[in-house]
C-alpha cells in the first residue's frame, strides 16, 4: 500500500508578516507531531490579499518568509507546499509557491501561470495582474510518497495545466488558494472535483482562514478529493487543520475501471505518460 498522511493548513492571516509566519509554524509543528509528511500553507499565508500588502511584504528568494519555510520543513523534517507569497525579483513580483524538503533544501518553485483577474457582476472585483507578472512553469515535484503538481489558485481553472501534469505522473496536485465570497460558493468544491475526475488524481486545495472584517474575504472551506471525484475532508471558514492519511493505490484502481489516463490515448495531447 502507497499512504501517506498529509496536511492543509487553514490558518488565519492578519496584517503582521511576522505574526503569520508564527502562525504558519504553529500549523506546520501540529501537523508533523500528527504524523503528517506532506504539509501545505494556504494562498498569501504570509500577508493580507490586497495589492498594498503584496506590494508590502514583497521579498526576494532567500529573505525572511523564504527562510522561515526551509525552517519549518527541516525542523519538522516534512515536504512543505510553502502556499505562496509575493516574490520580488529584479523589477517584477510573482506569485510564488517554494517547496521544500525534510532536509530544508528547495525541492520546487511554482509562480502562478493565470492571474486572478476577474470582475463579477454584482460581486467581487480584482486584477492581480496590476501587481504580479506571469510565471510559466509546469511544477513537478518528486517525494518517496507520491509524485506532486502545484498549480495556484486560479490556475485550477484552466485544465490544461492539470492535465500536463497528470500526464507527467502527478498522483497528488496541490492548489493552495484563496477563492473569494463570490467565486466560492459557486465553484470552488466543483473545481476541485472536476480536476480530480478529469485527471484521475488526488486534489487538495489549502485556504486561509475566513475573516468576515479583512479587505479580502476568504471563502476559506480546505479540502481533499480523491480520484473518484468525492471529498474526503473539509473545514468550513474557520481555521482548522486537515490531517488525512491518503491511499495512492487508489489512482490505479480508478483507472483500472476508467481508463481515462490509457497512454495510448496521449497522442492527443502530445505528452506522454511517465
Amino acid at each position: 500500500m502507497a499512504k501517506v498522511k498529509v496536511a492543509l493548513a487553514q490558518m488565519p492571516v492578519v496584517e503582521d508578516k511576522e505574526a503569520n509566519l508564527r502562525t504558519a509554524a504553529e500549523y506546520v509543528k501540529r501537523a508533523a507531531d500528527q504524523g503528517a509528511k506532506l504539509i501545505s500553507l494556504p494562498e498569501m499565508f504570509c500577508c493580507l490579499y490586497e495589492t498594498a500588502s503584496f506590494i508590502k511584504a514583497a521579498e526576494p528568494k532567500g529573505e525572511r518568509v523564504w527562510e522561515a519555510l526551509r525552517r519549518m520543513a527541516e525542523d519538522n523534517k516534512v515536504y512543505l507546499v510553502g502556499g505562496s507569497m509575493p516574490e520580488k525579483e529584479k523589477n517584477k513580483l510573482y506569485n510564488t509557491c517554494f517547496i521544500f524538503g525534510p532536509d530544508g533544501n528547495q525541492i520546487g518553485r511554482h509562480r502562478k501561470v493565470h492571474l486572478f483577474d476577474i470582475d463579477v457582476k454584482g460581486g467581487q472585483y480584482f486584477k492581480e495582474s496590476d501587481t504580479f507578472s506571469a510565471g510559466d512553469d509546469i511544477t513537478l515535484i518528486y517525494t518517496p510518497y507520491a509524485k506532486v503538481g502545484i498549480v495556484l489558485c486560479f490556475d485550477i481553472r484552466f485544465i490544461e495545466q492539470a492535465r500536463i501534469l497528470a500526464l507527467q505522473g502527478a498522483e497528488l496536485l496541490f492548489a493552495p488558494g484563496a477563492f473569494n465570497m463570490s467565486t466560492g460558493p459557486a465553484h470552488w468544491e466543483l473545481l476541485y472535483r472536476s480536476r480530480a475526475l478529469d485527471n484521475q488524481v488526488f486534489m487538495l486545495g489549502c485556504a486561509p482562514a475566513r475573516d468576515e472584517n479583512g479587505p479580502y474575504v476568504s471563502y476559506g472551506n480546505s479540502l481533499i478529493v480523491d480520484p473518484w471525484g468525492t471529498v474526503i475532508a473539509r473545514l468550513d471558514g474557520e481555521p482548522g487543520l486537515i490531517l488525512e492519511e491518503i491511499d495512492t493505490d487508489m489512482i490505479s484502481s480508478v483507472r483500472d475501471q476508467l481508463p481515462l489516463m490509457d497512454a495510448r490515448r496521449t497522442d492527443l495531447y502530445g505528452v506522454m505518460m511517465v
